[in-house]
């Protein structure tokens, strides 16, 4: 099956937003002033002496699977895992949140499920809920058979500035191994899977990274942070398109991943799913080691997977064929 995501006119659609939303920021100087950094994984703002950042993500058709196995107690996580992830990006710990729960009708048992998922995604990643808003809106949720819409806002503050500015040829890329689909492609893989035999791999919750990229910022100098979210590994030239990015060595697919590689095609599988990498650390070659002893300290596993080179693009290899995403 050939799945291509258009990113040129994904990146038209953002590009034209920006020079909408940008205007906005004449409306606040000072205390609360907006910093121009546009196109990463979160937006800055300056409070006094401290540099925070905003951002908001939701769980997309994974709430169907989710319908499917009448299953809603993990969603939650996936939630406050696909904002908390995000804001790391920038060298930010999340500190505060909201969440948006839209549902069809009156449905306790389902709020309360749901709420079981926030609760613990906000415990892994150490950020307060500290409110919310629930929403009746039939018209507008419909879709399988307890419809719901579910997203998370998030606060948090930059600790260490990580924007992918120090990015050069030579660093390396390191990743962090992820926890099965995570909250992306799944409206391509519903259409290929069997829910039924692949439900309970399909819902298993994004791990969240805050408390071990946390401490790997805390020792190590990162010149670049990307979650593999939407897009997948094509999106990585959002840290720094002055450079390119080798993707050398992916690790063992999980059997969710060789189900759809029957029907996707490597290269687009690669720019649709995380083909088992959440996260990438870019940094230099000689703190590898540092960022992979403390992921593994943190039950995940990590490795070298490719490197920064001069050549603008992004390159994903099969370990047969190299493939260029952008």
């Amino acid at each position: 099956m050939k799945y291509q995501i258009d990113v040129s006119h994904v990146r038209k659609i953002q590009n034209s937003i920006w020079e909408k939303i940008k205007t906005t920021f004449a409306f606040r100087k000072g205390f609360g002033e907006p910093l121009p950094v546009f196109g990463h994984y979160g937006g800055l703002f300056r409070c006094g002496s401290e540099t925070l950042v905003i951002h908001t993500d939701g769980v997309g058709t994974k709430l169907l699977v989710a319908q499917a196995l009448d299953k809603y107690d993990t969603v939650g996580i996936d939630a406050i895992a696909m904002s908390v992830n995000d804001i790391l990006c920038v060298g930010a710990e999340p500190l505060v949140g909201v969440d948006y729960l839209a549902l069809a009708k009156e449905d306790d048992e389902l709020v309360n499920e749901v709420m079981k998922g926030l609760a613990k995604g906000a415990e892994e990643s150490g950020c307060a809920i500290i409110g919310g808003e629930t929403a009746i809106v039939p018209d507008i949720i419909k879709g399988g058979k307890r419809p719901f819409d579910l997203a998370f806002t998030v606060v948090g503050r930059v600790k260490k500035q990580v924007i992918g500015n120090e990015i050069v040829k030579g660093d390396v890329i390191v990743g962090l191994e992820s926890s099965g689909l995570h909250s992306n492609g799944y409206t391509l893989a519903r259409s290929i899977l069997d829910t039924e035999k692949w439900g309970k791999e399909m819902l298993e919750p994004t791990r969240i990274y805050v408390q071990a990229v946390l401490e790997m910022m805390s020792v190590c100098d990162m010149h670049g942070i990307a979650h593999i979210t939407g897009g997948a590994f094509s999106k990585i030239t959002r840290l720094n398109d002055n450079v390119g990015y080798k993707i050398e060595s992916l690790p063992e697919q999980k059997p969710v991943f060789r189900e759809l590689l029957k029907k996707v095609e490597f290269e687009d599988m690669c720019r649709t799913f995380n083909m088992g990498i959440g996260m990438a650390i870019v940094l230099p070659e000689d703190r590898a080691g540092t960022v992979i002893n403390i992921a593994k300290k943190h039950e995940i596993g990590a490795a070298v997977i490719g490197k920064v080179v001069e050549k603008k693009g992004v390159w994903v290899s099969d370990g047969k064929k190299e493939y260029q995403l952008v």
